[in-house]
Formats: C-alpha cells, structure tokens, sequence
C-alpha cells in the first residue's frame, strides 16, 4: 500500500510539474505570438482506468465496466470472447453477492511499461480477486490482461503453513 501511495504521489507530482511547465510555456509563446494554444489531454494512468472500471461496475454493471476495460486497448475487439467473459462475470457475481467495494492488494511493474495491480474485490458473500495488467507501447497505457478468480482463500492458508519455507 505504500507502494501505492508513493507511486500515486510520485505520479501527482510528476503530472503537476509537467503541467505546470507546458502552462508556463503557453503562457511565454500566447503572450509574444497572441496566439490560443490547447494543451493535450493528459494520457490516463492504469489507476485512473481501475478506477473508472470499478466505479462503471457498481453503478451501470459489468457490460460498461468491461467495455470501457477493453475499450483501452484496440486489439481486444473480439465480440464473442468480450461478451462470453461479461456472461462469466455476471454469473459470478450472482453466486459471491452484492458488490461492496475493492482493495488493492499488490502492484508490480516490470520496467516503466509494463505494470500489474491485484484487487482483493469485496461482494457481499465472499471476495474475489481482479488482476489487471497495463502496457504503455508508446504514449498510452492500454489493457494487456484482465483476469479474476476466488483462490485467495486457499492462496492465503497455504502461505500460513508450517512447512512453507521462506527465504
């Protein structure tokens, strides 16, 4: 969570500074060309996008939540796979329950472009985890891998074995 909170930080004061920049920039070229000058939209971050998807899937449910996911990335545009994991989902949801909110349980980066975020999802009666995986090629980050499943559970009493050796 740390992590988190420091990458979020890094990535706030990152954004704020680069802002801040171009404005001062707009400002010097609009006031000796007097001409109007837009800055680009900033790129959204896998955060923003999580965090969009999972206020999409409490509010309208899983069909948006999904294809504003996959909307992320134009190589996802198999209708039949995206429709069968939005089937999958809603089946799901219909045996853990009502929907309560999410935790964040790990980030991973492999490099500046690549990062994965684990989501320990909270329904009413049982979790569930969300793993995402983000790819920035070039300037955006897109969707790489969605996946979910409910072994924590077991993921977690295997760790608190006895005979589970850890360096």
């Amino acid at each position: 969570m740390k992590q988190i909170n420091r990458l979020l930080l890094l990535t706030g004061i990152v954004c704020c500074f680069s802002l801040y920049a171009k404005s001062q920039a707009v400002t010097r070229s609009a006031t000796t060309k007097r001409a109007i000058v837009k800055l680009p939209l900033a790129a959204k971050s896998p955060v923003s996008i999580i965090d969009t998807f999972f206020k999409k899937y409490k509010s309208d449910g899983t069909s948006p939540a999904i294809d504003y996911l996959f909307s992320t990335n134009k190589l996802f545009n198999n209708a039949a796979q995206i429709t069968l994991l939005k089937v999958k989902l809603d089946s799901l949801q219909r045996s853990v329950g009502l929907y309560l909110g999410k935790e964040a349980i790990a980030q991973k980066s492999a490099g500046t472009s690549l990062v994965f975020y684990s989501y320990l999802v909270k329904f009413s009666n049982q979790p569930v985890r969300f793993t995402f995986m983000f790819y920035k090629p070039k300037n955006d980050w897109v969707l790489y891998r969605f996946k979910y499943d409910d072994q924590m559970d077991a993921e977690l009493e295997e760790a608190g074995r006895i005979n589970n050796k850890h360096p």
